[in-house]
């Protein structure tokens, strides 16, 4: 048996933050010291590099669980399906429900809880969790899913990913323009038909690469150092992902069976444009083939980089026939993947 996405559904937040709005801001480095280069180049050259134009931010009255559950009610419609039969609610996020202009984030009860609530599904068998595993969650809730519908714990998922990252930036640290605001659902459930998810891979590196990104104080030393903001040691990032995402791809493939060339799609976690782009060059690599045209679609330039939410925002988009010059066809083989904190590598091969 596999498992195989019978519906999905995003909700794409939309206040939209050009690049250009960052333009007054004063980007500091970790010592409190302005940064040499005006902040005009700076905002030219992290658009170089992430490919990011503008992203998304939720308007002030949604919370992380408010947007999970109109991507949850939109994905629900589009399988066609009674929320009642629904076996588990996944929800994968970072930071909980944080409200506008607050400091803390509220997980009591579980955003899971609260978007069964939200939808009300009566049934108290159908049991909602958060998990955490940084960007990868939303691949990982699906390896969960998979898991329980194997094993015969349940015939139907629901798993999500949403998170309000704007309410955790620190606004002079120019890092704080990658992140985003989304939301995606995914309904599954078990078919013995040759398709659905056919192999997967996931690990966690912690014994050097737990701390690559972490909650830390601002640049800003006049600011209050007990307010925490989210960070990263970027290059590190980069270095990490470029040694083990393409490997982690790799291992998936051919536990698969399928060969290189049958590969239609690469979805990726949409974190920068230029990581995202040497990944897939060097995943091709190791099989000795070029990636092909269009093999990898994108919607960071336009939505920024929604951790959890990036991967099946994505999906539901390309599915749903809303990304330019790209589409999915029956048979199609997409490879899912991503990485982030923890540091946690993820990915699984999916046949349409």
């Amino acid at each position: 048996m596999n498992i195989k996405i019978i519906g999905s559904g995003s909700y794409i937040p939309e206040i939209k933050v050009a690049n250009h709005d960052f333009d007054n801001h004063i980007f500091l480095d970790d010592n409190s010291e302005p940064l040499s280069h005006p902040t005009e180049l700076i905002i030219e050259k992290f658009k170089d590099i992430t490919g990011i134009e503008e992203r998304r931010y939720a308007e002030k009255n949604l919370l992380a669980s408010d947007i999970g559950f109109l991507a949850s009610q939109r994905a629900i419609a589009d399988a066609n399906i009674d929320a009642e039969t629904i076996d588990y609610i996944i929800v994968a996020h970072n930071f909980g429900d944080v409200q506008y202009g607050k400091i803390q984030s509220d997980i009591l009860p579980s955003l899971a809880s609260r978007i069964k609530h939200k939808l009300q599904i009566k049934n108290p068998k159908c049991v909602a969790y958060d998990i955490l595993f940084g960007c990868p969650g939303w691949i990982e809730g699906i390896l969960q899913a998979n898991a329980f519908i194997k094993s015969g714990m349940g015939k139907r998922c629901l798993v999500i990913g949403a998170e309000t990252l704007s309410r955790v930036l620190d606004p002079h640290d120019r890092d704080s323009m990658i992140y985003a605001d989304g939301a995606g659902a995914t309904i599954v459930e078990g078919t013995e038909e040759n398709e659905g998810l056919l192999s997967y891979e996931s690990a966690t590196f912690a014994y050097e690469e737990a701390n690559y990104l972490f909650f830390g104080k601002s640049y800003n030393k006049e600011l209050d150092p007990d307010v925490r903001y989210i960070k990263m040691f970027g290059r590190k990032i980069y270095e990490f992902a470029l040694s083990q995402v393409p490997m982690a791809m790799k291992s998936c493939l051919e536990k698969s069976g399928i060969d290189i060339s049958e590969v239609k799609k690469v979805l990726i976690h949409q974190a920068n444009e230029k990581m995202d782009e040497a990944i897939i060059n060097r995943f091709y690599k190791l099989f000795k083939a070029v990636p092909p045209k269009d093999v990898m679609p994108m919607s960071i330039h336009k939505l920024g980089n929604s951790s959890v939410a990036t991967v099946p925002t994505l999906y539901d988009l390309l599915i749903k026939g809303k990304i330019e010059n790209q589409e999915l066809h029956k048979g199609d083989v997409i490879i899912f993947a991503s990485v982030g904190a923890g540091m946690n590598v993820n990915a699984f091969t999916y046949r349409l």
